[in-house]
């Protein structure tokens, strides 16, 4: 099993959204049902990048980064936009 550490685009706003999750393709199922009330007000939301972890422990911690350290997410935008 793997854990993921991905990054959403709001379609309506252009914010962005991070997060973890062990079944990405049911998470964001349930990201654009609105069952995520993160997200719920700004949906329909895209999966524009994300990381895969064999380790839970490993990918919280990187969620953990990106969501507490402006400089990661700097960082994370810039490769995805700059290729």
């Amino acid at each position: 099993m793997f854990f993921h550490v991905y990054l959403l685009r709001s379609e309506k706003d252009n914010s962005f959204y991070i997060g973890f999750a062990g079944n990405l393709k049911e998470r964001m199922e349930k990201h654009n049902q609105g069952m995520v009330q993160s997200t719920k007000n700004i949906r329909p939301m895209d999966l524009i990048y994300y990381e895969s972890y064999k380790s839970k422990e490993d990918a919280l911690i990187r969620e953990k980064r990106l969501k507490q350290f402006a400089k990661g997410f700097s960082c994370l935008k810039y490769r995805l936009y700059n290729f």
